[in-house]
């Protein structure tokens, strides 16, 4: 095992009716940012329930945050809580509320020319940050325990991420009642997306953290267990309460914690959200099986590992196939021709991004842009 530091400040309030404790949560002396997305929080409750929990406060709210929150967005929030001397952030969504809320939390102090340098230096000149509660409503990202953000910049087609400690939430509320009206899709995609996070900490090669392993491996059997149940009954709180914690668990760095990561998926995924638009989710159960047979030599013990262990097979092929018909299983396709995506012309666009950048991923350092463009070559 490894050596490492860990440290996560975020209180988790779990379960039915834990959104009331926002009044004991939220400062009453200064000014709050409510932010959410479209609107969705207005038709399932949840809105009601944060606005009566703050009814002793005085709340600016910024609504319209996108699936893939774009930096201009944010910038407008930033621009109104420096207009309204907004000292707490409470984001009230999923994880793409949650990450432009870190975002704003950074940028708002920031004191640099250009804000999106945060995202270019991945967090590195982060020197401060409001603070931010959390309302989760769509399991999947972890940004709900972590210090994590992704955000999209229209004008030029990226997509980054940083991280920083002084973004992590400093509460989050976990009601599993507020995600029973999920589209089916959105549910979907939350189960790839915590598989795909277990996964980057877990699929490297052995490092003598057996307990690691075992964490990483009872998240994904959690997933694979409860996935049919909450996505066939949406209204069934225990399997949705499990799906819920288990996203959480999947990236709060608990796992990561002494083991080599990979996160090549990730990076590769994000290139095709900027250039094509699917969900982050989306695109993570494309290229999350073309990194294993890309680097199947390497990946071999680890993947023979899963699938004796999740999965109740023998070879490193047999646990790769096995995941990609789960993910068939649950709807979710894993092939670039589903979005209508010339596999050729994303290898050249996404190979020259990282060549422009001189991005390597992967846990040998080795995921660079010949490796990637070949990856999405394999996914057509």
């Amino acid at each position: 095992m490894q050596n490492f530091t860990y440290k996560n400040p975020t209180e988790i309030l779990f379960g039915k009716g834990m959104i009331a404790e926002l009044s004991s949560r939220v400062p009453t002396k200064t000014p709050v940012l409510l932010l959410y997305g479209g609107g969705s929080i207005m038709r399932n409750g949840v809105y009601a329930q944060v606005q009566t929990a703050l009814k002793q406060h005085r709340v600016v709210e910024f609504g319209g945050i996108e699936a893939n929150p774009l930096l201009e967005t944010c910038l407008k929030a930033v621009a109104l809580v420096k207009k309204e001397k907004v000292k707490f952030i409470l984001a009230v969504g999923g994880g793409s509320v949650l990450d432009a809320a870190k975002f704003i939390a950074a940028a708002a102090v920031f004191k640099g020319r250009d804000p999106w340098s945060i995202l270019e230096t991945h967090g590195a000149n982060v020197a401060a940050a409001l603070p931010v509660g959390t309302v989760l409503t769509l399991p999947a990202t972890g940004s709900e325990a972590n210090g994590n953000s992704v955000i999209s910049r229209a004008a030029t087609q990226e997509k980054l991420h940083f991280t920083s400690a002084l973004v992590f939430p400093a509460f989050s509320v976990l009601d599993p009642t507020s995600t029973f009206s999920l589209p089916r899709k959105f549910v979907r995609n939350g189960i790839v997306d915590a598989f795909a996070h277990t996964m980057e900490q877990y699929l490297t090669f052995p490092a003598a953290a057996p307990l690691q392993d075992r964490l990483a491996e009872s998240v994904l059997q959690t997933l694979v267990e409860v996935a049919p149940v909450t996505l066939g009954k949406p209204r069934n709180y225990e399997a949705r309460a499990s799906f819920m914690w288990s996203a959480t668990l999947a990236l709060n760095t608990l796992l990561g914690c002494g083991v080599p990561q990979d996160w090549a998926t990730h990076m590769i995924g994000h290139e095709l959200t900027a250039f094509y638009g699917p969900d982050h989710a989306e695109t993570l159960a494309i290229v999350m099986p073309g990194v294993w047979k890309y680097k199947l030599a390497a990946k071999r013990a680890k993947l023979e590992q899963y699938g004796r262990r999740v999965w109740g097979v023998k070879t490193a092929e047999a646990a790769i196939a096995r995941t990609e018909q789960f993910f068939l299983d649950i709807g979710m396709p894993t092939r670039l021709s589903a979005y209508s995506i010339d596999a050729a012309e994303a290898a050249e666009k996404v190979g020259a991004r990282f060549a422009a950048r001189g991005d390597a991923f992967g846990e040998h350092g080795d995921i660079d842009a010949a490796a990637a463009a070949a990856i999405l070559r394999l996914r057509a």
